[in-house]
């Protein structure tokens, strides 16, 4: 078994797209639109393949007062092969604006990772 997709409600799905598809190389499908429900949605894949990312967006859905308090998912990390990697995009991360939740370090566990908030406050890890 292994985790297909995970899926990420957006209020901009085309700023969350372009962000993905710029910092972390991801591919684009087609927008799905399921005008019935109002619904849209991208799905993100990684070159190598492996889980997908989905963007979905319903047009004026309440948001939560504060996605860092809320229980069930807290991160997901992306995998970039190497330390340098980590370092590079961590630094042309914050050069473009975004904030940093963690700078590169070592974890007690063994993980080399940083953290960003992506454009809509997601905790996402950047690990080797």
């Amino acid at each position: 078994m292994k985790i297909e997709h995970l899926a990420i409600w957006a209020d901009d799905i085309e700023l969350l797209r372009a962000f993905y598809m710029k910092y972390f190389n991801l591919h684009c499908g087609d927008k799905y639109t399921n005008p019935t429900k109002n619904f849209t949605s991208y799905f993100l894949s990684f070159e190598e393949g492996g889980t997908r990312i989905e963007l979905m967006h319903i047009p004026d859905m309440e948001a939560p007062a504060s996605r860092g308090n809320l229980k069930g998912l807290a991160h997901f990390s992306i995998a970039t092969g190497n330390r340098e990697t980590v370092d590079a995009l961590t630094s042309r991360l914050r050069e473009d604006g975004y904030t940093i939740l963690s700078e590169p370090r070592t974890t007690g566990d063994g993980y080399y990772e940083s953290a960003v908030a992506d454009p809509e406050g997601n905790y996402v890890e950047i690990t080797v």
